[in-house]
């Protein structure tokens, strides 16, 4: 078997994780975010992903902060359009930063064999973050689509402020080759 025959079988088990890809993360609190079209790259994936019939499991953050955006009950809580969950697709709900924390995600994935994931969505610092290094640590193949995470503007314990860029370049790069590979969507629809 070659090395492409090889890398299409092992795609073909690879579950795409989409990270809480809410409203509330358009509500104007936030301040200023990095990569308007995150979204059109994660619709882009998991459209591919469904056209391929590949699993695709959904996270959504259910904030336990009364005046939050992503609380249960309010409209932010809700998934965007582009990414919406369609029938049959996995949604597991969590209430910290891992996806792995307080959920089944870990065990699903074993159940179905999956070792390799794609992982995108929101915010690239927080939720992105923990989860891929969680999923490092427990040993699964991770790719993170650069191109489909976006983070915010925020100061930093100095208070002086940060860029949203710059904040999403730099744990990009503290992830790629130690919890992941960081690759972009057009070099994941690639593989």
């Amino acid at each position: 078997m070659n090395s492409s025959t090889t890398q299409a079988s092992q795609m073909a088990q690879t579950a795409l994780i989409l990270i809480d890809v809410q409203l509330g993360f358009d509500h104007p609190k936030w301040g200023h975010r990095n990569n308007p079209a995150a979204e059109q790259y994660m619709a882009s994936l998991l459209q591919h992903w469904r056209e391929h019939e590949r699993p695709v499991i959904h996270v959504r953050h259910q904030s336990q902060e009364s005046a939050s955006p992503l609380r249960l009950g309010q409209p932010g809580y809700e998934f965007k359009p582009l990414t919406r969950p369609v029938s049959g697709e996995t949604i597991f709900t969590k209430k910290v930063n891992s996806a792995f924390i307080g959920t089944e995600l870990e065990a699903y994935l074993h159940v179905k064999g999956i070792k390799d994931v794609v992982i995108a969505g929101l915010t690239t610092d927080h939720c992105v973050s923990t989860t891929t290094r969680m999923a490092g640590n427990l040993g699964f193949n991770v790719i993170v689509a650069s191109d489909a995470c976006a983070t915010f503007d925020r100061a930093d314990v100095h208070g002086e402020w940060m860029l949203a860029e710059d904040i999403h370049r730099v744990h990009l790069a503290s992830l790629n080759h130690e919890f992941c590979e960081v690759r972009t969507t057009e070099q994941i629809l690639a593989l």
